[in-house]
């Protein structure tokens, strides 16, 4: 047996040797990036970098404060909700600000969007701690993101919100907030309206195909309140809307451990 282990060793080392002679790199044979702005990745197809000092016509036409020479980067093809609200508590955890935020029509092609971050700092350790923070914080938020090939849910909750959720979702600083949102667009109409009937929180914005989502496939809400009431509007629309994804597209399990 232990022979047998030991050879199954050697032939992925042989193998991994054999995939760096072809590419000429360890880091391209094993997906390591070796750039020195290469801060990390995880889950949602989603990067985080570091330039310590952005060139000044790049930095002018980023329309970025001048005081903040460097700059993080969080850029992901799958997901918005997660990265934003890991870089609220990155914004929390760190000296910097949240410059830029822009979702795109993405998620590969699916129903929602991908979602670009930049953090501004005045230095670069700030900058990269930023991103460092949110990387962590992103695989957390996906704890509460369902899909299967119908389409998506997703539910961020924060207990107080900070500066990133409020310039991206209008969040009210230091308040209970949560996303409540469902894709096909009907499944986001019906959990938003479950969500505001069972608890006591205030709507903050709807949005659907052609009102504030990039003409994505998602219907759905902003709101916040006490901590209590925005946890239990979240609870019963996400007990409904995966009932109503699943009874779509069959099981919709959770990206990663729920947490809300």
């Amino acid at each position: 047996m232990k022979d047998d282990v030991m050879n199954k060793l050697m032939e992925e080392v042989m193998k991994k040797m054999e995939e760096v002679e072809e590419t000429g790199t360890v880091s391209e044979a094993t997906g390591t990036c070796g750039l020195t702005e290469y801060v990390g990745q995880t889950m949602g197809d989603t990067i985080g970098l570091v330039i310590a000092n952005v060139d000044p016509n790049l930095h002018e036409a980023m329309e970025i404060d001048p005081k903040y020479r460097s700059i993080g980067i969080i850029s992901a093809r799958t997901g918005a909700g997660p990265q934003i609200m890991a870089a609220d508590e990155a914004v929390k955890a760190t000296n910097t600000e949240m410059v830029i935020c822009e979702m795109a029509r993405d998620t590969k092609g699916g129903a929602g969007h991908g979602s670009l971050v930049v953090f501004g700092a005045e230095d670069v350790s700030d900058a990269k701690r930023a991103v460092e923070v949110a990387l962590v914080e992103t695989e957390r938020h996906f704890g509460d993101v369902y899909g299967n090939d119908a389409g998506h849910l997703e539910f961020q909750y924060t207990a107080r919100a900070s500066f990133a959720c409020n310039a991206a979702f209008g969040a009210p600083i230091g308040r209970a907030y949560a996303l409540i949102l469902g894709a096909p667009a009907g499944i986001g109409i019906l959990i938003s309206d479950i969500a505001l009937k069972a608890a006591n929180v205030e709507l903050i914005s709807y949005c659907s195909p052609d009102h504030g989502t990039k003409a994505s496939n998602e219907g759905f809400i902003n709101v916040y309140g006490d901590a209590g009431a925005v946890r239990q509007a979240v609870r019963a629309a996400r007990d409904a809307g995966i009932q109503a994804l699943s009874a779509l597209g069959g099981p919709c399990p959770s990206a990663t451990t729920p947490y809300i």
